[in-house]
């Protein structure tokens, strides 16, 4: 379980990017964290595992304060945390099998992480996750040759071969378009119900967070101002958090959104 206890985090120019955050995430839940641009979002998932330092609070990750842990100790935890990046933070040069691989480094010694030395055991995960997201035939392509679905697939596969306890997920689909993001939100949800892993995903669109989240967290100028079910997310929510706009566009003819499709019952094999 991951547990937040009045994290808050004021960059040194004064600005309040997040305040007095609480909240716990237990085994198996995804959340969709939603907000306007500059609410914070992305700065909360990043408190969590510390790539930004929060200023004041408490963040425990099983019986782990991770607020106070130091730089080595900070390296082993992170071990426990996967995080898809928007941007996929590939490495373009290696092959899709060396990306995915990448996501055991933290575990192996010095000498074996510089060469690059796997065990049979690490290799034979990777091209498991890569058949598992539609990728078994792409192993040894190059990262810069892939389609951005794709990168976003090595990435997911990547922060799987971590093994990891959280999954930490930033703006996953901003760059793909609407049946790739469908796609990758499908594989991000049904690994986690696979691996009883809990989710935060920091994600824009609304009507993605609604059917393929458990629950739905809304953040307003750093401070959280829904904690709810995706079906509690009514116009007065919605204008709450992101202020006064015409929902109806959004909710479209059926009032929530494409429900036609059970997003827990689909096939990680689905192609991009």
């Amino acid at each position: 379980m991951l547990k937040l206890d009045k994290v808050s985090k004021t960059y040194k120019t004064g600005d309040k990017a997040l305040h007095h955050a609480c909240f716990e995430v237990p085994a198996g839940q995804v959340v969709g964290l939603i907000g306007p641009s500059g609410a914070g979002k992305s700065t909360l998932i990043r408190c969590i595992n510390r790539l930004v330092e929060p200023s004041s609070g408490s963040i425990q990750l099983g019986d782990t304060e991770l607020t106070g842990l130091n730089r080595r100790e900070l390296r082993r935890a992170r071990r426990r945390i996967g995080m898809i990046f928007q941007e996929y933070a590939l490495v373009e040069r290696l092959t899709v099998m060396e990306n995915v691989l990448s996501g055991r480094l933290g575990y192996l010694p010095a000498w074996r992480s510089y060469f690059r030395k796997f065990t049979g055991d690490d290799i034979a995960q990777a091209f498991s996750l890569l058949d598992k997201v539609g990728l078994a035939d792409y192993a040894d392509k190059r990262a810069d040759a892939l389609s951005g679905g794709q990168r976003q697939r090595v990435g997911i596969a990547r922060a799987l071969e971590q093994n990891p306890e959280l999954l930490l997920v930033d703006e996953p689909t901003a760059s793909l378009d609407p049946k790739t993001s469908r796609q990758i939100m499908r594989l991000i949800r049904s690994a986690c119900q696979e691996r009883n892993l809990p989710a935060i995903i920091n994600i824009h669109d609304v009507l993605l967070a609604q059917q393929f989240s458990d629950r739905i967290i809304g953040l307003r100028a750093g401070e959280i101002v829904f904690d709810g079910p995706p079906d509690a997310l009514t116009d007065d929510v919605l204008t709450t958090i992101y202020g006064d706009e015409d929902w109806t566009q959004l909710r479209g003819e059926n009032g929530s959104g494409d429900q036609g499709e059970d997003a827990s019952g689909v096939d990680l094999m689905e192609s991009a």
